[in-house]
């Protein structure tokens, strides 16, 4: 990915911007033209909270290109407190993962790129901080 294309997706790997639509109320991730649920325009930028829980996860023994180095990884689908199910991988861990475990974002290193090693940051979910 190149430093042009990365920064115009910025916006969904470090905030989790989506949209809420305001036709029928439904939470969006990442942005569409349309709403999946009743197909209006939805254009209504909404910075969703990042918390959520394991819906589903995986162990990755053999990763694609460029995520070697993190093998074995889990990944997850996180049901994000709004709605949507968002796909990323689980950090911090101190032990096995469990479905309706609560989980928050966090801002980490997904990979380095290209020859010139440019470091790709995004969004990476870790078990919930104990609120108090």
């Amino acid at each position: 990915m190149h430093v042009s294309q990365n920064w115009r997706v910025k916006t969904q790997r470090y905030a989790l911007i989506g949209e809420r639509c305001p036709s029928c109320g439904e939470f969006i991730f990442p942005p569409r033209d349309l709403c999946p649920a009743c197909a209006s325009e939805a254009k209504t930028e909404y910075t969703l909270s990042g918390k959520g829980e394991v819906f589903s996860y995986t162990i990755v023994q053999e990763p694609p290109a460029g995520f070697e180095e993190q093998a074995p990884y889990v990944l997850a689908l996180i049901k994000l407190d709004e709605g949507p199910l968002v796909t990323a991988q689980l950090t911090d861990l101190d032990g096995k993962p469990e479905i309706g475990m609560r989980v928050e974002m966090v801002t980490r290193k997904l990979r380095a790129d290209g020859p010139d090693g440019v470091l790709l940051y995004g969004y990476k979910f870790r078990p919930a901080l104990p609120i108090g």
